[in-house]
């Protein structure tokens, strides 16, 4: 089972390094395609002859513009995009291959996430849930890219290229597209990739808070009047599912410090709070 990972870039080499590393090394049949928009920063400098990578560099009109650049040039079954600062855990793909062969009626699979600081220390874990589309549109996605894989059925068949007009939350209106075309949804529990929180966080930006207005606008009157009923809902489905609650255990990334070879952490005290973004901590 071939996979595609498409990466959009600019202007981030020391953690697109990284990132590429990490799906170097999952032992599987992949191509990692990398849309840089003409970074200045040395990226070019080793990208564009990197042989792990199919890399092109040109002006796009986004991220999501990027993505679907490379989603159009990609050639696998199983398709997903991974940003810059984020990479894939050991083992992320053979698992993710291993579930759609177990699974052939899912289109579109979601798997947890970790999240770590700039130096790769543990922030928090984070276990995603079926997304429900009033719940998305009224509050949040509880979903990562990073962990989302999808057939490529779900672009050719249901034509699901992402909305290059969002700026911040075109995963959330692509999956509601996706939940409206009847696409079929996996959820594996593992955990599949790391998210470095570098400082930035594009939900709590301006422009991010604004499209967040637009799809509770675009919600149904009954979904607006009952948003916080549908958010204890969510919230309760979560606790009886058991996403606050994990075990010990141990996490292998690549780091700003060893990007050469990934570095293993050991969490003996998990917690999915996430320290400095209260509000991220308590949509999810």
């Amino acid at each position: 089972m071939r996979f595609s990972v498409v990466t959009p870039s600019f202007r981030q080499s020391q953690w697109l390094k990284l990132c590429v590393a990490s799906v170097a090394d999952q032992g599987v049949e992949a191509e990692h395609i990398v849309q840089d928009a003409c970074s200045d920063d040395g990226t070019l400098d080793w990208l564009l002859t990197d042989p792990r990578l199919k890399a092109y560099s040109e002006k796009d009109a986004g991220m999501y513009d990027a993505v679907n650049r490379g989603l159009r040039r990609a050639s696998g079954e199983i398709l997903s995009y991974l940003n810059c600062d984020e990479q894939y855990l050991p083992g992320a793909l053979p698992a993710v291959g291993a579930y759609f062969e177990r699974h052939p009626q899912v289109e579109m699979l979601f798997g947890n996430c970790v999240v770590v600081g700039p130096k790769g220390e543990f922030i928090c874990y984070r276990k995603v849930q079926k997304p429900s589309k009033h719940h998305v549109m009224v509050s949040h996605l509880p979903t990562f890219t990073c962990s989302t894989f999808f057939r490529r059925s779900v672009l050719d068949q249901h034509g699901l290229f992402f909305d290059s007009q969002w700026r911040d939350l075109g995963d959330a209106e692509w999956v509601l597209r996706a939940l409206d075309k009847g696409v079929r949804i996996g959820i594996l529990g593992e955990f599949l990739s790391v998210f470095a929180d570098t400082g930035a966080n594009m939900n709590l930006a301006p422009n991010a808070q604004k499209e967040k207005k637009l799809l509770a606008q675009a919600a149904p009157g009954w979904a607006r009047k009952l948003a916080v009923a549908l958010v204890w809902r969510h919230r309760f489905n979560r606790l009886i599912r058991g996403a606050y609650s994990q075990k010990p255990f141990d996490y292998a990334i690549y780091t700003l410090a060893d990007s050469d070879e990934r570095v293993v952490h050991h969490v003996e005290r998990p917690t999915f709070v996430w320290k400095g973004r209260l509000e991220s901590t308590f949509k999810i």
